[in-house]
């Protein structure tokens, strides 16, 4: 992939930075519990994830349904916020 096939998304923390994709309800935790992070992509580089919640409708759903969409409600984040949120909602308490 050529640096034009990425897209990327201006953070307000990190600035300008590679868009990833993960489950709204990693962003919104309003708990600051762990919610699990499942990892899902088969291609290096493309970085996707979702909590435990999402994992359990996707296999229901067997695979990425409308239904699954409309639970997850996917969200762009910058590559750094996706590495704290993994660190986060990946910790076991």
């Amino acid at each position: 992939m050529s640096e034009d096939d990425y897209l990327y998304v201006d953070c307000d923390k990190h600035g300008r930075g590679l868009a990833v994709v993960v489950c709204r309800h990693l962003c919104d935790d309003k708990d600051h519990r762990p919610l699990g992070f499942i990892e899902n992509s088969s291609e290096p580089g493309d970085k996707q994830a979702w909590c435990h919640q999402c994992e359990e409708v996707f296999t229901a759903q067997d695979g990425m349904t409308d239904e699954f969409r409309k639970f997850n409600d996917m969200a762009l984040v910058c590559e750094s916020c996706y590495e704290l949120i993994k660190t986060r909602h990946s910790q076991t308490n």
